[in-house]
């Protein structure tokens, strides 16, 4: 005897009607230690930038050499950076938020700081 599968119908992009809404629990990346949140002001060249960080502070920013091909950066973007320890207009950065991280990141008001400089 054949088994047959479920049919569910499928809206105009191929996904199924009958999924479920998303959570709305987002596990975010929250900075430690010395590390700060960052906006990407302007994109330099190679692998520099200058970040807008939390602590109101300009930086010039680069992606370290393991990270190099792993993040695509713009400006615009909210990263974590990691300030340096003998030259704290310098850093590095170490990771990019996701359109929903921003979200959650804005509604507990991590980013104040930066959306008002």
């Amino acid at each position: 005897m054949q088994q047959y599968k479920k049919h569910y119908k499928k809206n105009s992009s191929g996904k199924s009607l009958s999924e479920e809404p998303k959570p709305e629990f987002v596990r975010v990346k929250l900075p430690r230690g010395r590390e700060v949140i960052g906006l990407i002001e302007q994109r330099l060249g190679g692998n520099k930038m200058m970040v807008i960080c939390s602590d109101k502070k300009n930086r010039n920013c680069r992606v370290p050499g393991r990270l190099k091909r792993a993040l695509w950066l713009r400006p615009n973007d909210f990263v974590i950076v990691e300030p340096w320890e003998f030259d704290d207009e310098k850093g590095d950065v170490l990771f990019k938020y996701s359109p929903a991280a921003i979200q959650w990141l804005r509604d507990h008001e991590h980013l104040k700081n930066i959306e008002e400089a």
